[in-house]
């Protein structure tokens, strides 16, 4: 029996024959071509077909993962039609007289080597999105299909990594794990396999050619995998296999039931949702309503600035699917590791403590009251509440309070009709606005803690860096003595308190959040039912008397 250990991505128990996914072979003519007007015309068309071909993978990775996680064929969309990257891939092919492979190959190395040159490590990890363009231009030119590398048998996918196209095409069916030599926990592949629920591994070293064909068994819990594993430890992981597809179906019985403790402690457990599209998720697990709407991918998918009916239509369109359940908004949270070409942007040494969200807003008046003007006509469709990212001070809230009144006050006199419950809330992801939260508790109807910023900036820790995870503690006492005493000071004021960032689905953490006294937890849609189960066996009151 051989063993490997890597990083999990999911605690589960996958078991099967392991197969060693390999790319194609892409054999590339480097002479010199008779006609390169045809091969320019080979490369539009192969660029061409590779942007439609993400549409494609856009409205799998939706159904298969959620839409935050299918943005990232937007992104490689957008890559495909960067006018600087087609252009210096044409030069090649008519300066140099090369074929339309080998300027793909070449053009598109040389734009990844740019992106990974620079120091800002949001901007270095595009590279990776250049080369897994890079292949799906060079496969159409080829007329090669890398999704039939997977094979017709269910089976434990190996490899160096998997490109995020490469995840997405994938048949779920036959799909029972995945195992990379390389990635990390933050890697697009890893967010996919979260979402889609596939035992994975990052980081396995020990991988060997002579593994593919055998059977194995990732131990996702132990982040493991054992080749040929003797029969005792391969039926104690079947026993346990089994056991998690039960309490799997034990947890789908929750449904319906209240988000409560043994003594009657109600948390309200929400769900993060990134637009229209994932209002089927929140139903199908049974959220309670919407914690987290990420407004800013209504930005990332539009080409150009969203005007107000366009960004009414999406708000509207969430409030009145999931009335009369509570939906909170986040205002736009662009900036930091989320650029958009047509907002001009400014490149920053240090973007995460930069010119972001709130700031851009309070900055970009005409900008911001677009949005307002959009969310303000759309809470007449449902149970709205507004909420302000990366809030620092009490004038911050008052400006944005005065600047949604401003937009009040013009649509009523303009007829339209708008809701007078509005909850108004901010974010607390910052030390300042723990700091604070007394003072600021006493401006909003709620709070929402932001954990991945707030364990960031507490800590002093980039979380787009890969380099710095072996330093990152999202248990920190630091970022526990925040949450609790942003939790106190907003309960002396009556003010709810939420907890939107990935701390809220940690159901290590649960009981602690239960005895600080939260009062809601906002989690990706998949994560509700087991974070349901977790509140339901717990007594507060025992919490409380240790």
């Amino acid at each position: 029996m051989q063993v490997g250990n890597g990083k999990s991505i999911v605690n589960g128990i996958a078991i099967g024959k392991i197969k060693i996914y390999k790319e194609p072979e892409r054999i590339i003519y480097e002479g010199i071509v008779d006609d390169p007007a045809a091969e320019v015309a080979r490369f539009e068309a192969a660029v061409e077909k590779a942007i439609d071909q993400q549409t494609v993978l856009y409205e799998k990775a939706i159904v298969d993962a959620g839409k935050d996680i299918a943005e990232v064929f937007m992104v490689h969309a957008a890559m495909l039609e960067d006018d600087d990257l087609q252009d210096s891939t044409k030069e090649i092919i008519t300066g140099q007289k090369r074929s339309a492979e080998y300027a793909t190959k070449v053009g598109f190395d040389n734009y990844a080597q740019m992106f990974a040159d620079m120091d800002d490590p949001y901007m270095k990890a595009r590279a990776a999105d250049i080369i897994d363009i890079q292949g799906m231009v060079l496969d159409n030119l080829m007329g090669l299909d890398s999704a039939s590398m997977q094979g017709t048998e269910p089976a434990i996918l190996v490899a160096d990594d998997f490109a995020p196209s490469q995840t997405v095409k994938l048949d779920k069916s036959l799909l029972l794990g995945m195992i990379c030599i390389e990635g990390s926990s933050n890697s697009h592949t890893a967010i996919l396999a979260r979402s889609m629920n596939i035992p994975a591994l990052m980081q396995c070293k020990e991988v060997q050619d002579d593994w593919d064909g055998k059977l194995a068994v990732i131990d996702g819990k132990n982040a493991v995998v054992y080749i040929e594993p003797d029969k005792d430890l391969l039926d104690t992981l079947k026993k346990r296999q089994d056991e998690d597809r039960k309490k799997e179906a034990l947890l789908q019985e929750l449904k319906g039931k209240p988000s409560e403790t043994i003594d009657g402690y109600n948390v309200h457990v929400y769900a993060n949702i990134g637009g229209p599209a994932d209002v089927g998720a929140v139903n199908q697990n049974d959220a309670e309503g919407v914690g987290l709407f990420r407004s800013e991918f209504v930005y990332l998918n539009s080409k150009e600035e969203p005007g107000e009916e366009e960004q009414f239509t999406a708000y509207k369109r969430v409030l009145e699917s999931l009335a009369p359940k509570l939906v909170i908004i986040r205002t736009c949270d662009i900036g930091a590791d989320k650029t958009i070409e047509y907002m001009h942007l400014d490149k920053e040494e240090n973007p995460a403590l930069g010119y972001r969200a709130v700031r851009i807003c309070l900055t970009r008046k005409p900008f911001f009251k677009t949005q307002l003007r959009a969310l303000l006509r759309a809470s007449a469709y449902g149970n709205l509440g507004i909420m302000f990212p990366m809030i620092i001070s009490v004038a911050e809230v008052r400006e944005c309070k005065e600047i949604l009144e401003e937009c009040r006050q013009e649509l009523l006199k303009e007829g339209y009709k708008i809701a007078d419950n509005i909850q108004i809330g901010i974010m607390v992801e910052t030390p300042a606005a723990v700091f604070c939260a007394d003072e600021l508790a006493e401006e909003v109807d709620f709070f929402s803690l932001g954990t991945n910023d707030l364990t960031q900036y507490t800590c002093a820790l980039d979380r787009q860096n890969a380099k710095l995870e072996p330093f990152s503690d999202t248990h920190h006492p630091a970022v526990l003595r925040a949450i609790k005493m942003t939790i106190e000071a907003g309960h002396r004021h009556g003010t709810w308190v939420g907890i939107c960032g990935e701390l809220g689905a940690d159901t290590t953490l649960t009981e602690e959040f239960i005895k600080y006294g939260v009062d809601e937890l906002s989690v990706n849609p998949k994560s509700v039912l087991p974070l349901r189960k977790a509140i339901r066996s717990i007594d507060r009151s025992k919490l409380l008397a240790k």
